[in-house]
């Protein structure tokens, strides 16, 4: 503006002021905040691919502690079976005063066994449901991986076609963040 009041545009100010106010409707504008949304719903995809990752280590880890309990109750039965065949083995040699004895060992050996194999099969049970569980969320953490490298790399896309002025390459970007949300929502489901 001079000082006298008044202004004179040249050409390239006119077309200058004309995509200043047209830009936040073009297709920067557009691309600009699809971008903003894309990466906002990729990093809460992240948050829980990492999370789900988290857990099926968790998960793995109480697993193999239930296994390694069960795997000790399991030489735990085994050692009370070791008595009870070296009980069987005195009643048939010792002397007859001595056998009553054996005789009671046995079934003491016999009923210990018992409850050491039902909670070896319970904590091999428990070890199986534990390691299940890992596997979904190993599964899931698949899911929410794909869906935030979908939503990466539309946001790649998003300005390659900003640099490029593609109109297909802008399409592309809506496409590709549609996908990504889409295996973002199996993921949600577990499937």
């Amino acid at each position: 503006m001079s000082e006298a009041g008044f202004h004179v545009h040249g050409p390239h100010d006119h077309e200058l002021e004309h995509q200043a106010q047209a830009e936040p409707h073009g297709m920067a504008g557009r691309l600009a905040v699809a971008t903003a949304v894309i990466a906002t719903v990729g990093a809460l995809f992240s948050y829980m691919a990492g999370l789900t990752q988290a857990n099926a280590g968790l998960y793995k880890n109480d697993a193999a502690i239930r296994k390694t309990a069960a795997s000790n109750q399991w030489n735990y039965y085994q050692a009370k079976s070791s008595k009870q065949n070296l009980s069987e083995l005195a009643i048939e040699l010792a002397p007859e005063s001595k056998r009553a004895f054996y005789g009671d060992e046995i079934k003491r050996y016999k009923g210990e066994k018992e409850g050491i194999k039902k909670d070896a099969e319970r904590l091999e049970k428990e070890s199986d449901e534990w390691n299940h569980r890992s596997d979904e969320q190993i599964h899931q953490h698949h899911r929410w991986a794909q869906a935030t490298t979908a939503l990466q790399i539309s946001i790649a896309m998003a300005a390659i076609a900003l640099l490029t002025r593609s109109k297909r390459l802008q399409y592309g970007v809506y496409a590709l963040s549609g996908i990504g949300v889409v295996l973002g929502v199996l993921a949600a489901l577990h499937i």
